[in-house]
C-alpha cells in the first residue's frame, strides 16, 4: 500500500469516528428561517423539484459529494454511491482519481460507475496541486474518460496541504493552470473547496478564469484541519492543526457571497448540509444543487439501500419546506419569504 493510498484510509476514519466535525463553527444556516405559509394552495407530490444541470436532468437539486478511502473502500462506496444516484435521479461527485491516474489502474474509478448511475450526472475529481507537476490537460481528459464523466471537478484544499507534514506548500501558478484547463478541455470546470469555503472575491477571478460552476464547500462540516489533527505525528503538530478546526467560511455565507458576486454562474452549496431544510436555504440563498457528503458517508459505505433510504428523506423534507412555503418548484423557492429577524442571513 502506498502511503496516499494509507493517508486516504486515515482520512476516512477519522470523519467516519466524527472525530472531524467543526467544534465552534456553524454552516450559518441557523441563521436563515422560513416564512411559514399556512395557506399553501398547492399539492404536495405535484411540487416540482426537478432540475438540469451539466446537460442532465436530475429529480432534485442535490449531489452526492467527493468521497474518498483508498482504492478498496473507494470501489465498494462509488459503487453503493453511483446505484443509489442513479436509482434516486441525482448527481454523483466522485472522490479525488489520483491514485488511480498516477497508478495506472482504475482503483475504483472505472466505466461501471456510469454504468450503474446511469443517466445522471457524473463528476470527475482531482486535486488543484497537481496542477503543478501534471500535465493537466492530459490528466483532466483521462480523469473523466476513466468514468464518462460531464465535468471536472478541481478540488482546492491549501489549507488541508499546509497542515499535512507531507503536503502541497507551493500554490504559484494554480490559476493559471486552472485557467489553462478551461481554455483547452470540452468539458465543463467545476472549482470546489474541502470545507474551508469560497470568498466572492476568489470565485469572481476563478469565473474570470473560465470556470463553470462554483461549489463553495464552506465551514460547518467536516474539517480537514480537524481531520489532520487527529491523523498527526506529533503533539505539536496536533496543536498546530487543531488551531484551525473552525477555520474559513461558513457554508450560508459563502453561497450568499457567491450568489451575489457571480449572478450567472453555477454555485453548489456543500459543507455541513444536514437535511432538506439545509438544503432548502442553500437553494434559497443563491445555490442551483446543493451537495451531500460527510452526511451520508456512513450510509454509502453500508449499502445501496441504506444510500437511497436517506436521499429520499432529504428530497422529502425539500419538498415539504416548498409546500410549507407556497412554493411549487425551485424557482418560487428562491424568493420564498424569510421570516424577519436581525442578523439572519440573506
Amino acid at each position: 500500500m502506498t502511503e496516499i493510498e494509507q493517508r486516504k484510509i486515515e482520512h476516512l476514519d477519522v470523519v467516519m469516528s466524527g472525530a472531524a466535525n467543526s467544534k465552534n463553527a456553524t454552516t450559518g444556516f441557523e441563521l436563515v428561517r422560513f416564512e411559514h405559509n399556512a395557506l399553501p394552495e398547492l399539492e404536495l407530490d405535484a411540487v416540482d423539484l426537478s432540475v438540469p444541470f451539466l446537460g442532465r436532468m436530475m429529480t432534485a437539486p442535490l449531489l452526492i459529494s467527493s468521497m474518498t478511502g483508498g482504492p478498496r473502500l473507494a470501489a465498494m462506496m462509488n459503487r453503493h454511491i453511483a446505484e443509489a444516484c442513479g436509482e434516486v435521479g441525482i448527481g454523483f461527485g466522485v472522490g479525488s482519481q489520483r491514485i488511480a491516474l498516477e497508478g495506472g489502474a482504475t482503483a475504483g474509478f472505472g466505466k461501471e460507475l456510469r454504468a450503474a448511475a446511469g443517466d445522471v450526472p457524473i463528476l470527475a475529481n482531482f486535486g488543484a496541486a497537481q496542477l503543478r507537476t501534471w500535465d493537466g490537460t492530459e490528466m483532466a481528459r483521462r480523469a473523466v474518460e476513466m468514468i464518462s464523466a460531464d465535468a471536472l471537478i478541481i478540488h482546492l484544499n491549501p489549507l488541508q496541504e499546509a497542515l499535512q507534514p507531507d503536503g502541497d506548500r507551493n500554490w504559484t501558478g494554480i490559476l493559471g493552470a486552472i485557467e489553462a484547463l478551461c481554455r483547452q478541455c470540452e468539458f465543463p470546470i467545476v472549482v470546489k473547496e474541502v470545507g474551508a469555503g469560497i470568498s466572492p472575491s476568489n470565485a469572481q477571478r476563478l469565473v474570470d478564469a473560465g470556470v463553470a460552476v462554483i461549489d463553495v464547500a464552506g465551514v460547518g462540516g467536516t474539517s480537514w484541519a480537524a481531520v489532520e489533527a487527529a491523523r498527526s505525528r506529533s503533539e505539536r503538530e496536533q496543536r498546530l492543526a487543531e488551531a484551525f478546526r473552525d477555520w474559513g467560511i461558513p457554508t450560508a455565507e459563502a453561497v450568499a457571497g457567491v450568489r451575489r458576486q457571480c449572478p450567472g454562474t453555477t454555485v453548489i452549496a456543500s459543507g455541513g448540509i444536514r437535511d432538506g431544510i439545509d438544503c432548502a436555504k442553500a437553494i434559497r440563498l443563491g445555490a442551483d444543487v446543493v451537495g451531500l457528503a460527510g452526511g451520508v458517508l456512513q450510509a454509502a459505505a453500508d449499502d445501496t439501500v441504506a444510500l437511497v433510504d436517506q436521499i429520499a428523506a432529504v428530497v422529502k423534507q425539500l419538498r415539504i419546506v416548498c409546500f410549507c412555503t407556497g412554493s411549487r418548484d425551485l424557482a418560487q423557492l428562491r424568493v420564498a419569504a424569510l421570516a424577519e429577524k436581525p442578523g439572519y442571513v440573506t
